[in-house]
């Protein structure tokens, strides 16, 4: 799984949606995805102007997180 840690990026700015979309150019419903982490894909051009923008790197952005699996998505795994 994916996080984003937008929101935790703006709060340490307190900043809204609309400033971060107007001042990064991206568009406010991408913003929007971001920050509720509702996105289900996201381009390099706004992972560039996101980073720009908070002059932060890609992985203060985002962050990998293993997902946990079950003794029986193990089991379906090995087979």
């Amino acid at each position: 799984m994916i996080k984003c840690h937008l929101s935790r990026l703006m709060g340490e700015r307190k900043l809204k949606i609309i400033d971060v979309a107007r001042g990064s150019g991206v568009p406010r419903h991408m913003v929007a995805k971001l920050y509720y982490e509702t996105a289900k894909r996201i381009d390099l051009e706004t992972i560039d102007r996101l980073c720009r923008f908070f002059n932060c790197q890609v992985g203060d952005l985002f962050e990998y997180i293993p997902e946990k699996h079950t003794d029986k998505q193990d089991e379906t795994n090995q087979r």
